[in-house]
């Protein structure tokens, strides 16, 4: 007894890990956009524009480089690494510095599906769906943002987030390096500048000029670098040269925000979202994808925990964690049986409902009706949850 109890202990913690990692929910915006929204609040960024096909360049450098011999190009996906990255044609590099009359032809290289080398381990995933894997393919690049080529003297790493130990935001910076800031950190303790920010006050001059002078104590105009750090401060992000210019950056939102910041979350990117809880979320519905090969419908987290562990005690693997809730219609039923078959890996799917926090007979009519949709679907009735896991298991492997 002891054994077995270790054992659904020890999946449990490990599929709950898997879980927690992916129930991390943000809306991640592409780096045009957030320089868009950067320079509206008056933070220097580097003039650029989006381009979704090649017809689109020659227009966008007559309008914005009329005088510019060299360009970047950056492809638009919502994972760090790009610059490491391959893509399927053979063209090597996300970011691409090239000579304005070469620009056409590097877009037109870029505009394909982009595929990261399984040898690279990112520590940044595309989405929640790939939290526990190292190499993924995202959906097709529709967006690549052309901008200026700056002379950067020095590349700083800045960041704004909320700190749970001070109990509000904390300014993170760096002024050696730009990117993997945890490397910076084991590697220039001393380097790191940590500026917590009261919440209630807001940012103050003295709290931007900490910043500005262990980042950049020789800048330029070191007035207008603490106006850029307290306008920073207003969006949460930022890099460097002689004046403090956010020439890279990525914003992320959290979801509970988007019910009051609507214009922000009309700038989210469906393609690079696993299409499955697009569709879960437009249904109202609550899915996160894993990569096992047995589908759970339930309502309320701690029964998908209680059914995917003992999916694995019988050596199963879950597919997936769908909640329908308490409220759900026959309608929503119906829509996430079409999601959870919509995975080419499910084999099989187990239903497990609390009635107590949701009617019954409508899962049941929901389900008839699916089954009536989905062509060869066989209906499997159990006496418990111990025996709907074994005969899950033996569908599947069936």
């Amino acid at each position: 007894m002891r054994e077995l109890l270790n054992k659904l202990v020890s999946r449990s913690l490990s599929v709950a890990g898997k879980w927690q990692q992916q129930q991390l929910r943000r809306l991640n915006i592409h780096e045009y956009q957030g320089a868009d929204l950067m320079s509206k609040y008056g933070i220097n960024v580097p003039k650029g524009g989006a381009v979704s096909s090649v017809g689109e360049v020659r227009k966008a450098i007559q309008e914005l480089f009329p005088n510019e011999n060299d360009l970047v190009v950056k492809s638009q996906i919502l994972a760090g690494g790009r610059g490491l990255g391959k893509f399927k044609n053979g063209f090597e590099g996300g970011v691409h510095i090239v000579k304005t009359d070469k620009v056409e032809e590097t877009v037109g290289r870029c505009l394909v599906k982009y595929l990261l080398p399984s040898k690279l381990v990112l520590k940044e995933k595309l989405s929640a769906r790939f939290a526990i894997i190292d190499s993924f393919e995202v959906e097709l690049m529709v967006t690549v943002y052309l901008c200026e080529k700056l002379s950067l003297v020095n590349e700083m790493y800045f960041a704004i987030m909320l700190d749970r130990q001070t109990a509000g935001p904390l300014i993170i910076a760096c002024k050696k390096g730009g990117t993997s800031i945890e490397d910076l950190a084991e590697k220039f303790p001393d380097l790191i500048i940590k500026v917590p920010i009261d919440v209630f006050k807001g940012i103050t001059d003295e709290d931007a000029a900490k910043v500005v002078d262990g980042l950049a104590p020789k800048v330029a105009d070191r007035k207008d670098s603490i106006e850029q750090v307290k306008k920073l401060y207003k969006l949460f992000s930022e890099t460097s040269d002689n004046q403090l210019v956010a020439a890279d950056a990525k914003l992320n939102f959290d979801d509970n925000a988007a019910f009051r910041q609507k214009e922000i979350f009309n700038l989210r990117d469906p393609t690079q979202e696993d299409a499955r809880e697009v569709a879960a979320a437009k249904a109202d519905l609550n899915y996160i994808g894993l990569d096992g090969e047995i589908g759970c419908m339930v309502n309320g987290a701690g029964l998908a925990m209680a059914t995917m562990d003992i999916i694995k005690l019988h050596g199963g693997t879950p597919a997936n964690f769908l909640d329908v809730g308490g409220n759900a219609s026959e309608g929503q039923v119906v829509e996430a049986f079409k999601i959870l078959t919509s995975d080419d890996k499910v084999k099989s799917i187990l239903v497990n409902i609390f009635g107590g926090i949701m009617r019954c007979d409508v899962i049941a009519s929901g389900i008839v009706n699916a089954a009536k949709q989905e062509s060869g679907m066989e209906l499997i009735t159990a006496e418990d949850l111990d025996d709907a896991a074994e005969k899950a298991v033996k569908a599947a492997a069936s």
